[in-house]
């Protein structure tokens, strides 16, 4: 059997019409507002970063010294790498010992598995003291209800 070729859709032209128009008058919204100002609060660097930039300012390294450190750096991070790997794979195979270990114990008695798996509360003691009763503060002098307006307001 053969298909027939699918007619195309006839589009009503006021519909055509006036999904331009609608276009048209969001770009006319769009050109009308201005672009929004960026607070300058947010190009503030903190000053842990400010100490390193001066740090570089102050004594200017060359080209080949900041290559050899950058290369240091990656081969670094490998090295880091390598090691967290390392110490997964270590816990890994030490938890299923032990998981092994503990089957084992259980096929063999259950007193004694049971034993095993309780928590030890004396292995890591902690103690906290809560406040009970937290009592008011004599200095301090409760709002009347009223508001001061801290709302930043940024002008272009």
């Amino acid at each position: 059997m053969r298909a027939e070729p699918r007619k195309k859709k006839k589009v009503d032209p006021k519909r055509d019409i006036a999904i331009k128009e609608r276009m048209r008058k969001k770009i006319k919204k769009l050109e009308k507002a201005s672009q929004e100002m960026i607070p300058i609060e947010d190009f503030i660097t903190p000053a842990r970063f400010m100490d390193e930039k001066r740090v570089r300012e102050t004594s200017p390294l060359s080209f080949e010294e900041s290559e050899r450190r950058a290369l240091l750096m990656k081969k670094w991070t490998l090295y880091k790498l390598g090691q967290s790997k390392a110490e997964r794979n270590t816990i890994q195979s030490l938890l299923k010992a032990q998981e092994e270990a503990l089957k084992e114990l259980r096929f063999e008695s259950e007193p004694l598995y049971q034993a095993a798996i309780r928590r030890d509360d004396g292995l890591f003691p902690f103690e906290r003291a809560e406040p009970i009763f937290t009592p008011p503060l004599p200095v301090y002098e409760a709002p009347d209800g009223k508001c001061n307006d801290v709302t930043k307001v940024y002008t272009q």
